[in-house]
C-alpha cells in the first residue's frame, strides 16, 4: 500500500490488524494500549507519513481543543497597557501547545455575563481561562451556571469554594504585601504608601493586609491617606499618585500593586518635581520585563509570570480530565533596583 492510499485511521487499521479504536488510542497515548502495540502503529504512521485529521477527530469526540483566554484589554487592540495580559498569556500558549491544544483570545465586556454560552454551548471552546480583574466575581458566577470547565488568574472567594470548588492559580499576594513594605521600612522611609488595584479584588486585599501586617511588626501606623485605589491600568496608577501628593506632600516611598502603575507613578513624581528614589520610593508588582528597563530600573515583587501562565494551562486541562480542582499559591520574591 502506497502513502498516498493510507488516509484514514481504517487504512492504518487495516495494515496493523487492529482495530480503529486501538489506533486511534495508540496515536493519542491512551494508558489503555500496551506499549509495543503503540510502537508498531506508531512505526506505521510515520513510514506512511499519516497525520490525523484534526478536525474530524474533534468531531467525532466532541471537543474542539481550543481553551479561551477570556480577559477584557484595557483597548480595543493589546498594547503596553495590557502588558501583564500578554506575558501570561505567553506562558498559557506554552503549555496548551505541549498538550496539543489551541487558544482562542475573547475579550468582554466587564459588566457582561452572558459571553460564556455564546462560546460553551456551541462547543466552539472546551474551557475558560479567566483573566478579567473588573467584576471577577460576577463572571465567575455566570460561567458556574454556564457549567463550563475554567481556571482563574487570581484568588477563589472563600464563599464560592464551599459551594462550588473550581480551580485557580495565583501569586503569593499576602507575602508579596509584606515583602514590599518591609523592604520600604528598612530603607527608613517614613511616610509609606499603597495604590492598590481595584479595591474589591481579593488579590489586592491580601497584598493590602501584608503591607499592614508589615507595618504591626516594626510597631507602626497605618495612616489612611496613605492608601489609595486604582485599576491596574497605567493612567490609574499616576491619578492615584497625584491624589497621594495631593493628600500627603511628605510622603518619601509608595508600594505600587502593578509595575505600570508604578512606572507612571514615577513618571507623575517627576512632574512634581521630586526625585525617584531620592525624595519617594517606588516598589512596584509582577516584575514585567519592561521593570528593570524604566527610569529609574523599577524595585517589584515578583510572580513568576511564565510559570504562573503554564499552570493555568496544563492545571484546566488536567481538570478537564480528570475531574481534580486544584488551588495553586506561587511564591514571589523582591527584586531591588534603583527605584528603592
Amino acid at each position: 500500500m502506497s502513502s498516498k492510499n493510507v488516509r484514514t485511521i481504517a487504512d492504518i487499521a487495516r495494515l496493523a490488524g487492529v482495530s480503529k479504536s486501538t489506533v486511534s488510542r495508540a496515536l493519542n497515548d491512551s494508558p489503555l494500549i500496551g506499549e509495543e502495540t503503540k510502537e508498531r502503529i506508531r512505526a506505521l504512521a510515520r513510514q506512511y507519513n499519516f497525520q490525523i485529521n484534526a478536525p474530524a477527530r474533534r468531531l467525532s469526540m466532541k471537543q474542539s481543543r481550543t481553551i479561551a483566554f477570556v480577559t477584557h484589554a484595557y483597548h480595543k487592540d493589546f498594547s503596553v497597557a495590557d502588558l501583564f495580559g500578554l506575558e501570561i498569556m505567553g506562558g498559557i500558549s506554552s503549555g496548551l501547545a505541549s498538550r496539543d491544544y489551541d487558544m482562542l483570545v475573547i475579550h468582554v465586556d466587564p459588566s457582561d455575563t452572558k459571553w460564556a454560552h455564546q462560546y460553551f454551548d456551541t462547543g466552539r471552546v472546551d474551557g475558560f481561562i479567566l483573566m478579567t480583574s473588573s467584576h471577577k466575581q460576577s463572571h465567575v458566577k455566570a460561567i458556574l451556571e454556564v457549567g463550563a470547565p475554567f481556571i482563574i488568574w487570581g484568588v477563589p472567594q472563600p464563599s464560592d469554594q464551599s459551594k462550588q470548588k473550581y480551580c485557580s492559580v495565583t501569586g503569593d499576594n499576602f507575602n508579596g504585601g509584606r515583602l514590599a513594605a518591609e523592604h520600604l521600612i528598612g530603607i527608613n522611609r517614613q511616610n509609606i504608601g499603597f495604590i492598590g488595584g481595584p479595591r474589591d479584588d481579593l488579590e489586592v486585599q491580601l497584598r493590602q493586609a501584608g503591607y499592614e501586617r508589615a507595618f504591626k511588626e516594626a510597631v507602626r501606623v497605618v495612616e489612611p491617606a496613605l492608601i489609595d485605589y486604582g485599576d491596574f491600568s497605567n493612567t490609574s496608577g499616576a491619578e492615584a499618585m497625584q491624589r497621594l501628593l495631593g493628600k500627603v506632600p511628605d510622603i518619601d516611598a509608595v508600594f505600587v500593586n502593578s509595575d505600570l502603575m508604578a512606572i507612571a507613578a514615577m513618571d507623575e513624581i517627576r512632574e512634581h518635581g521630586r526625585r525617584v528614589p531620592e525624595d519617594i520610593a517606588v516598589v512596584g508588582y509582577d516584575d514585567l520585563s519592561i521593570s528593570e528597563h524604566s527610569n529609574p530600573p523599577l524595585t517589584t515583587i515578583r510572580q513568576n509570570i511564565p510559570l504562573s501562565g503554564k499552570l493555568l494551562a496544563l492545571n484546566l486541562i488536567e481538570y478537564l480530565q480528570t475531574g481534580m480542582v486544584t488551588n495553586v499559591t506561587i511564591p514571589v520574591e523582591l527584586i531591588v533596583r534603583k527605584s528603592t
